[in-house]
């Protein structure tokens, strides 16, 4: 197995642990926060990819995913809107679970540079 370039850009995904989702509807949440970015640049006329989401895109696509307990996970949104990261608040709409309810879930840090990241998520735990 060859070692990860820990210079290389990544996307974390910070999961809410609880409110107690399937494991199914976990990994598919994440999956939604993971491609938002993308969705929302493809639509932008003359977007220009940064060279950290480039070099993500043509890349191993390296995601790390990590843990919440509770809405902290605003507190990660919030942070990382303050050091101007890109940060994708995935929130689900409630139709197969939270009763109707629109939930936020996770989010997606990055893609970016692992310094850039690092400071946001770093002190969180693996998922």
């Amino acid at each position: 197995m060859e070692e990860t370039d820990r210079s290389a850009p990544k996307q974390v995904i910070v999961m809410r642990r609880d409110l107690g989702m399937r494991r199914g509807k976990e990994i598919a949440q994440g999956a939604h926060a993971s491609m938002i970015w993308l969705a929302q640049r493809i639509r932008q006329p003359g977007y220009a990819f940064t060279e950290a989401e480039r070099s993500w895109l043509d890349g191993a696509f390296t995601k790390v995913c990590v843990r919440v307990e509770s809405e902290e996970l605003l507190a990660v949104v919030e942070k990382a809107q303050e050091a101007g990261v890109l940060v994708q608040l995935c929130v689900d709409p409630g139709r197969t679970e939270f009763h109707g309810v629109p939930t936020p879930t996770c989010c997606a840090v990055g893609p970016d540079w692992p310094e850039r990241i690092d400071p946001i998520t770093g002190q969180l735990k693996l998922f």
